[in-house]
């Protein structure tokens, strides 16, 4: 490029930087500014973006992209925050120049269509959250940021400025060529800008994890843990969360008719408790039923609800969760309000316990288990969870997952700097930390059998009401884990995995293999990890 175009270049890239406002894209008679969800499926209907089942829900198909695409998200690397990031796999740099030449080419693409705008709050703390503005040319897009983040009154909306502003483009494909993308897709943050560019896939979640990984960035700065969790409540106000990768069972739990919801999947924690950053649910579908989730199954018969990737049955238009062939993560996205207990706004107390989630596909973890500080660090660090073959192309048996912080996809620090805000917030509040498998028990994938959700559900309640604090305990050899003697409504056989497997030797060498590669794992976290907790691991 020739130093004339250059320079002609960087002052329309200055242009587009000062333009915060983004007025002129919004100026069109062709934008439609916070749509009640009525107006918004009527136009969804009518741009063909989706169908209706056979009470009115209506339903998205997002293919070819059914889940996030983390081979195409990116942070911008500039001075003001570079020093901060954790760049590596998770946090791709993307160069200033190359987002500004997309960005360009994203609000040209934008211009010319029909535009729907929502405005809406991430962050129920009144001084800790951020106004959220989504553009987007689909109108059932703008609807799931309406389900999804807190909704503001009349009054709100009229004095409203964005903090943080997604341009949202589906239908945009980028030119890794010319833009330095990795394909077409791509999910570009900019924390100096404060913006997010969002091209060519239609899964919606790509909208509210790109704000979540934003405000992790941002809170930890005014002293407050952003958490990749559920919460909820019980009747003496005493909170609990809930942490865990997909599949876990995190939103199953949280969503326990005996104790009140907080919130189903992102939280702060700072000097003044908790607070959920949504105003909604994005639960998985996938083979719910009435009986195992009542409140989740009750929202999908709900108008208001978006339903996506879940297969509607030929001629009658009813879903089928049993099917999973467009994917098995087919999802809900309902405002919060739709699970009746839910606590509105989404804040509480300091939690009195935590529960560390994980899906043990080898059936060697405990069911659950009470963990030491340094343990509960040690675990929350490692974020494990096993997927199970079946679930992806290529899996032919367990697989063993890591995800710092249970969140490393969305963590632009690196995962010490948010462990180490959690163990101070466990030692100033005394929380009790817990590790639930909901996975395998007697064998493995394939031989065990899954623990029953009602063994779990006990063995939750009794750990949040504070039941299992007084209860006695026995070491797990392998894993060092500290297992509950007994609990009200579950089998003494089910509680020690040792005791579950018929071979003793067989589930000894399951053990350590698992132990190994928890080892394996803690190693490339990183030698700023103190000794006593890489100590609190397996033996």
């Amino acid at each position: 490029m020739a130093t004339e175009d250059k320079e002609q270049q960087s002052t329309t890239d200055q242009q587009f930087r000062l333009e915060g406002s983004l007025s002129g894209l919004l100026e069109s008679n062709n934008v439609y500014r916070n749509l009640p969800p009525s107006q918004l499926c009527k136009e969804a209907i009518r741009k063909g973006e989706g169908k209706l089942t056979h009470q009115g829900v209506f339903v998205a198909v997002t293919t070819p992209h059914c889940g996030r695409s983390p081979n195409d998200r990116f942070t911008v690397k500039e001075s003001s925050t570079s020093k901060n990031i954790d760049w590596g796999a998770v946090n791709v740099p993307f160069e200033e120049e190359n987002f500004f030449s997309l960005r360009r080419e994203v609000m040209q693409y934008l211009g010319g269509r029909e535009l729907f705008v929502q405005d809406a709050r991430a962050g129920a703390h009144p001084g800790l959250g951020i106004n959220v503005r989504v553009i987007t040319h689909n109108a059932w897009h703008c609807w799931f940021a309406h389900n999804m983040f807190l909704r503001l009154s009349e009054d709100q909306l009229q004095d409203f400025n964005p903090d943080f502003t997604v341009l949202h483009a589906p239908g945009f494909e980028a030119d890794p060529e010319k833009h330095g993308t990795n394909s077409g897709t791509f999910i570009i943050v900019n924390l100096k800008e404060r913006e997010v560019l969002i091209g060519g896939s239609n899964y919606a979640g790509e909208i509210k994890k790109s704000i979540f990984s934003a405000l992790n960035y941002m809170l930890p700065e005014k002293g407050v843990l952003p958490m990749h969790c559920s919460a909820n409540l019980g009747e003496d106000g005493d909170s609990a969360l809930f942490f865990g990768l997909s599949g876990t069972g995190k939103t199953t739990l949280s969503a326990d008719p005996l104790r009140r919801l907080i919130g189903d999947d992102e939280h702060g924690w700072g000097k003044e408790g908790i607070f959920n950053f949504e105003g909604g649910c994005y639960a998985k579908t996938i083979r719910l039923t009435p009986e195992s989730e009542p409140e989740i199954y009750r929202t999908t018969e709900m108008v208001g609800t978006i339903l996506e990737n879940v297969v509607l049955s030929d001629g009658s238009n009813q879903p089928d969760f049993d099917d999973g062939s467009i994917s098995e993560n087919a999802r809900a996205s309902y405002p919060i309000h739709y699970i009746p207990n839910a606590i509105i706004p989404g804040i509480g107390e300091h939690p009195e316990h935590i529960v560390f989630l994980t899906a043990d596909a080898f059936g060697v973890l405990p069911p659950i288990s009470k963990l030491t500080p340094e343990q509960a660090m040690y675990h929350f660090l490692s974020g494990y969870t096993a997927k199970v073959a079946g679930t992806e192309r290529g899996i032919n048996e367990p697989k063993a997952t890591f995800s710092s912080c249970f969140g490393a996809p969305f963590l632009p620090r690196p995962p010490y700097d948010y462990a180490r805000m959690l163990g101070e917030l466990l030692e100033t509040y005394g929380t009790q930390t817990w590790l639930v498998n909901t996975g395998w028990s007697g064998g493995g994938f394939g031989v065990g059998e899954r623990i029953k959700l009602s063994y779990t559900r006990a063995m939750v309640r009794a750990a949040v009401t504070g039941d299992l604090s007084v209860v006695s305990t026995q070491v797990d050899l392998v894993f060092g884990l500290h297992i509950p003697v007994s609990v009200e409504g579950v089998p003494s056989e089910v509680l020690n995995p040792a005791d579950a497997w018929g071979n003793s030797s067989d589930y000894e060498s399951a053990a350590i293999k698992l132990a190994d590669m928890f080892k394996d794992n803690f190693i490339q976290l990183g030698p700023e990890i103190p000794l006593e907790i890489r100590q609190a691991g397996p033996r």
